[in-house]
């Protein structure tokens, strides 16, 4: 006894100008012609050539990125975690001269990247501060201290100056802080989004 083959489904044209139903003579044919496939090829077209670019973009963001040498992860950390201080701080005046203004804020360190890089990444050590006060007065350390002191307490601040263990971050360290660092951005801007769209 033998068995007869399922015939396949009709489908109907995917050339809108025809939608002629028909049964596929191949597997994945989606139109009912020759004619009808020319029809189409733009339609069709486009989305290849952009799921292809978006692969190449992919593989060439990949390939960048096992390029990277260890001082690139630390600065894009670096650069995600000063986005955060800033967002953290964005109602607050500089931490040194207690302004509010429309120039540019930095996130400043109390215990300075180079002399204390054990607390780089150290919310307590990071505030927002004015470009002149961290640019052009050094921080300005002594007014950062008191309006610190007033901010997180003099406990933390004496923490800070205290010792530290030295901080050893290997790339993957790095690189796992800087997803944190982002993902803590998103979280303020979703916030901040949705605090706009309650008082709007």
């Amino acid at each position: 006894m033998t068995v007869s083959a399922r015939q396949p489904r009709p489908k109907k044209c995917q050339n809108t100008e025809c939608g002629t139903k028909f049964i596929p003579q191949r597997f994945g044919q989606r139109v009912c012609s020759p004619a009808c496939a020319i029809a189409t090829k733009d339609k069709h077209q486009a989305p290849a050539r952009k799921a292809i670019a978006d692969r190449n973009r992919r593989e060439i963001k990949a390939r960048k990125e096992k390029l990277k040498s260890r001082a690139e992860h630390l600065r894009e950390a670096q650069q995600a975690f000063n986005e955060f201080i800033r967002l953290r701080d964005a109602d607050q005046p500089c931490i040194s001269c207690g302004r509010h203004h429309d120039g540019q804020y930095h996130a400043g360190h109390y215990r300075t990247v180079k002399a204390h890089p054990e607390l780089r990444f150290e919310p307590l050590n990071v505030n927002k501060q004015c470009a002149p006060c961290n640019n052009h007065k050094s921080g300005d350390i002594v007014n950062y201290r008191i309006n610190l002191v007033r901010k997180i307490g003099a406990e933390k601040v004496e923490w800070l100056e205290g010792p530290h263990e030295p901080l050893k971050l290997t790339i993957e360290d790095i690189k796992a802080l800087k997803a944190k660092f982002r993902a803590w951005v998103r979280e303020l801007k979703a916030a901040t989004e949705n605090y706009r769209g309650e008082t709007a």
